[in-house]
């Protein structure tokens, strides 16, 4: 029983410390119109209308370091450069559901 419980606690805390656990459940759903309302018009299917190759693709964003929620979720948040900041318009949850939705696309190419 005893290793039972610690085999649990182990990958619980390498589940949480690998994945970064957020308070909330992210909605891909929900990020996807949050990026098609405020995120589109410069980064339409994942382009950068404003910085070619700062765009939102895979490759971009693991070279440029922002190929996790955090990154982006941070960068939402505070904007960078040409980009907005979005904390004073989006919501926390508003935030990382679009860091999750960018994600998602990114992997899957924007297709």
């Amino acid at each position: 029983m005893k290793r039972l419980l610690t085999l649990i606690l182990v990958t619980l805390l390498f589940w949480t410390s690998t994945f970064n656990l957020s308070a909330h459940a992210v909605d891909i759903t929900i990020g996807a119109k949050v990026f098609n309302e405020n995120c589109a018009g410069c980064h339409i299917n994942g382009s950068n209308i404003i910085r070619r190759g700062k765009n939102l693709k895979k490759n971009a964003l693991k070279r440029y370091g922002m190929d996790s929620l955090e990154a982006i979720t941070a960068i939402v948040n505070n904007g960078k450069n040409n980009m907005s900041a979005y904390k004073d318009k989006l919501s926390i949850q508003e935030i990382e559901n679009v860091a999750a939705y960018v994600l998602e696309q990114a992997e899957k190419d924007w297709r």
